[in-house]
């Protein structure tokens, strides 16, 4: 069926069918010539019959002359033929000398039977064919037409018969001579027929399918592959064309890669997450951020009350306007839950928008932008959404935002008290010296405390913006924490606090360190303990060796057995001006809730990291874990 299909195999059909054609006409004229001849054939009896009437007219006037009996079968021999004359006793009428041992062969009755010779002698013509096994020279199986008319002498009488008898071989022969020319002249055509289409197979085809297994190799990538040229003519155009078409799809296919490689290089070093949607809603391609935004919003549950989502609910089914498939069907991923509501607005209205969108404790900038089918199309096929992760940004003005409000309220309760105090001096409203001098000593203690704010802010700005100066050298830890122990063994004993000290024997050495900061940390964080334990508690500090990061450290603990701090403020304590107790009073006692964010950038300054533990109601434990080798 192959060869059926190819082109080889169609022009062998055609030219077979045009052979056929060029046979079949033959045949028609070679039928009608053989009906014609045989036709001819036919007559032939008629012929003989007539010659052997001619003869027998001529023989009346040459009834014994031996010389015209001979001339004539000379004559007849021509034409395959052989004359024969009888008297009425059935003998022949010409001597045996005369006649030659051809003509008396055979008797005239092994031809006709004595009552066909008797109808001849009484005047009338007979002629048949005849086909007997070998009679004298007759050969076997070959048929014979034999005439036989009557002779006459000169007077008219009937003395005789002349028999003319002709071999019927030479009609078979040129039949069957005709029908084996037929066979081999059709035997040839095809043979070469079929020549030619292997010769077509070996120039055409062969090229084609060279040219045919290029293309598969081309369609699976192998766009390098070339077709040699073997030729000049039409299928040697047709290869240097393909060729150069390899050559130019190879340069084309180059240079796509080239850009496909830039335009995903660029996405995967984009710190922003793209995402790329279908008109249905599924995502069709992502870069590394865009997956992971993907695989992480896909996991927040359906809420049952959001009519923007409703229709994205149903598992297994076509869901909503947008035809959106579940998360079943795993070569479909549907849109996160956060951004239909975006996807919708921007494929109704064609047109771009931008949200911020707050999710999973994160705030991210959205902006989407549609997919048009074409340039000069408005269809939308599709959108593309960049997310970018604005949580820091959004902090960060928060805190700028509760910055300005807390120093105006940390602010706002000193200056009154100075403004209201200081009025009360103008206006001479004390009474006695001791009044005075409260007043005098309120004004001056919340000059400290703006003071002591101030500076605090100062230090806190120097240290973020990272202009913190430190003065570098060796710290022997254990000294520093018993001078601390001993600045506050009075306090501690004023407010009936205990206040616990343990050292390891062996001496704390840290190689590279601030020891003022770092008795500002312990102060800032014995201040708080203090402040926050009841009389009759404990507060206890500890040093130890310890690892940070595989490398050697010291371990110092600050632990009170105060208030506690509740676990929602736990995580937020080290910020600016956070205090967890918020119906505590401001009052002269209050911190300014800097005290932990500096003691948060000391230690980080340091290489180190401080971490608090607490529960409410039973105490809080601050750990610093500082590095003994600067990393």
């Amino acid at each position: 069926m192959f060869i059926l299909r190819s082109i080889v195999g169609k022009l062998w059909l055609t030219i077979i069918g045009l052979v056929g054609v060029v046979l079949l006409i033959l045949g028609l004229f070679l039928v009608n010539y053989m009906e014609n001849y045989f036709s001819q054939a036919k007559d032939q009896t008629a012929n003989i019959e007539k010659l052997a009437r001619n003869f027998s007219d001529e023989a009346s006037h040459h009834m014994y002359n031996e010389q015209f009996y001979q001339l004539s079968n000379e004559l007849l021999g021509f034409q395959d033929a052989k004359m024969l004359v009888i008297s009425k006793d059935l003998n022949e009428m010409v001597m045996p000398s005369t006649q030659g041992s051809s003509l008396n062969i055979f008797h005239v009755t092994d031809l006709f039977s004595n009552a066909e010779l008797q109808r001849v002698f009484a005047g009338e013509s007979i002629s048949k064919p005849i086909n007997k096994s070998k009679i004298g020279g007759l050969k076997a199986g070959e048929e014979y037409l034999v005439v036989a008319v009557p002779l006459k002498n000169l007077q008219g009488n009937i003395v005789g018969s002349t028999v003319i008898y002709q071999s019927l071989q030479s009609l078979e022969a040129t039949q069957s001579y005709m029908l084996k020319l037929f066979i081999y002249v059709s035997i040839v055509g095809f043979l070469m027929t079929t020549s030619f289409a292997l010769f077509l197979f070996s120039r055409i085809t062969r090229p084609l399918q060279q040219l045919k297994k290029a293309a598969d190799f081309i369609t699976m990538g192998e766009y390098g592959t070339r077709v040699p040229i073997v030729s000049k003519d039409e299928i040697g155009e047709l290869a240097k064309t393909f060729n150069h078409m390899g050559e130019k799809m190879q340069e084309s296919i180059r240079a796509l890669s080239q850009e496909k490689e830039h335009l995903s290089s660029i996405l995967h070093s984009m710190t922003d997450a793209v995402i790329t949607l279908d008109a249905n809603g599924s995502v069709m391609l992502t870069n590394p951020q865009g997956e992971k935004i993907v695989q992480e919003w896909s996991e927040i549950e359906w809420s049952e009350d959001d009519e923007e989502t409703k229709r994205f609910r149903k598992p297994d089914t076509a869901l909503g306007d947008w035809g959106l498939t579940s998360y079943s069907n795993p070569f479909l991923i549907p849109i996160p839950v956060p951004l239909i509501p975006l996807f919708e607005a921007v494929v109704e209205e064609s047109t771009e928008a931008a949200t911020k969108l707050h999710v999973q404790n994160g705030v991210w900038s959205v902006a989407m932008t549609p997919l048009y089918m074409s340039e000069q199309s408005e269809e939308v096929r599709g959108a593309v959404a960049v997310l970018r992760n604005v949580t820091e940004e959004e902090l960060l003005d928060k805190l700028r935002k509760d910055f300005v409000a807390n120093v105006s309220h940390e602010l706002r309760t000193p200056i009154s008290m100075l403004q209201g105090y200081s009025e009360a001096l103008l206006d001479d409203i004390p009474s006695t010296p001791e009044e005075r001098v409260e007043l005098v000593q309120v004004i001056h203690d919340e000059s400290l405390r703006m003071g002591r704010l101030v500076r605090d802010l100062l230090d806190l700005a120097r240290m973020e913006a990272g202009h913190l100066e430190l003065v570098y050298r060796e710290v022997e830890v254990d000294s520093l924490i018993r001078r601390m122990h001993r600045k506050f063994s009075v306090l501690a004993k004023e407010r009936g606090i205990a206040l616990s000290v343990t050292l390891p024997d062996k001496p704390l050495i840290l190689g590279r360190g601030d020891e003022d900061r770092l008795e500002q940390v312990l102060t800032n964080l014995l201040d708080n303990a203090f402040r926050h334990t009841a009389t009759g508690a404990r507060i206890a500090m500890k040093a130890e060796p310890a690892t940070y990061k595989n490398k050697p450290a010291i371990r110092i603990e600050v632990s009170d057995e105060g208030q506690g701090i509740p676990a929602d403020d736990l995580p937020f304590i080290f910020e600016r001006f956070y205090k967890a107790d918020k119906a505590r009073t401001r009052g002269s006692s209050g911190g300014t809730g800097l005290g932990l964010a500096i003691v948060r950038n000391i230690v980080e300054a340091h290489y180190g990291l401080v971490t608090a533990q607490s529960t409410l109601g039973q105490g809080t434990t601050f750990t610093l874990l500082l590095p003994c080798e600067p990393m």
